[in-house]
């Protein structure tokens, strides 16, 4: 799935212990990555949100990802939720360092800017200096929580323009699936408890519209916004964008299967979209009974 596979498609993380004997072929987590990487051709990276990664993991991750991989990695919190954009030149600055490493080795997507919540309109002023001293060679895609943004009209309005100004996507984080019904186990409870659940939207604001999407452990039950989607990315496939899809599961064990579900319905819409590659842990061979 390198360069010429018409959008990305992925899962929040690549380190899931029930992915072993689906999705991977082995338990040694140092080739998880790599295994990861011939199934899908990008990973949202949420583990950079809670952390600042340590120049030699990135390093790691860039010789272990496949050719044509692309990291979409988050922002650490101490940057967005805990200085909220405002004082953290020196993370900002370290965060930078680390992105390059696997710019250089070709392996960095959109990094994206994931706003708190309570960063309100009134503090748009920090947004603009940030988008406006943010590297032009990285691309970056930004996520607003905040009800402000979602207004249609004043905050929201000039969020899009400075975001087209600078050919910045922004994050589209759609959860309706998850909140449609009341959750069906604990899991599900606690995803209701903590994903936010902001009124949709489709907005492009730049080549790489990308896509959150937060579904059920029953995939039938998202089937409705599945089929939504892909009628979308097809849209802007044949509009000459490349978007980013993350297909997300309360349950990270049936993420990988809910980008396959996505997928399906994508090619119903453009059959000449090429299938997704087998899971090496479908493709390795299964060990004979000897009975």
């Amino acid at each position: 799935m390198g360069d010429d596979f018409p959008y990305r498609i992925g899962c929040p993380v690549w380190a899931c212990d029930a992915w072993v004997g689906k999705l991977y072929a082995t338990k040694d987590r140092r080739r998880w990555l790599g295994e990861y990487g011939r199934a899908f051709n990008t990973v949202e990276g949420n583990s950079t949100f809670y952390a600042m990664p340590a120049p030699e993991i990135v390093a790691r991750w860039a010789d272990e990802a496949a050719p044509g991989f692309r990291f979409a990695l988050k922002t650490p919190g101490a940057i967005t939720h805990e200085r909220q954009l405002a004082g953290a030149e020196r993370d900002v600055v370290d965060w930078i360092e680390r992105l390059r490493v696997l710019q250089r080795a070709n392996v960095l997507g959109p990094t994206m800017l994931q706003l708190p919540p309570f960063f309100a309109g009134s503090q748009f002023g920090d947004l603009t200096r940030f988008v406006e001293s943010w590297p032009k060679d990285l691309p970056l895609a930004v996520e607003p929580r905040h009800d402000d943004y979602f207004a249609g009209a004043g905050c929201e309005n000039e969020l899009d323009a400075l975001l087209r100004e600078h050919g910045v996507d922004r994050v589209l984080f759609d959860s309706r699936a998850l909140f449609h019904a009341p959750p069906d186990d604990p899991i599900e409870v606690a995803s209701q408890g903590r994903k936010p659940n902001p009124p949709r939207r489709r907005t492009v604001t730049a080549r790489r519209p990308m896509v959150r999407f937060v579904g059920r452990n029953d995939r039938a039950k998202a089937a409705k916004w599945i089929a939504e989607w892909a009628g979308v990315l097809v849209e802007w496939i044949d509009a000459g964008l490349r978007p980013y899809v993350f297909c997300h599961s309360p349950d990270d064990t049936f993420a990988p299967e809910f980008c396959e579900a996505l997928h399906a319905a994508l090619r119903e819409r453009r059959p000449e979209t090429p299938p997704l590659p087998e899971w090496p842990g479908r493709a390795a061979p299964k060990q004979r009974s000897l009975f």
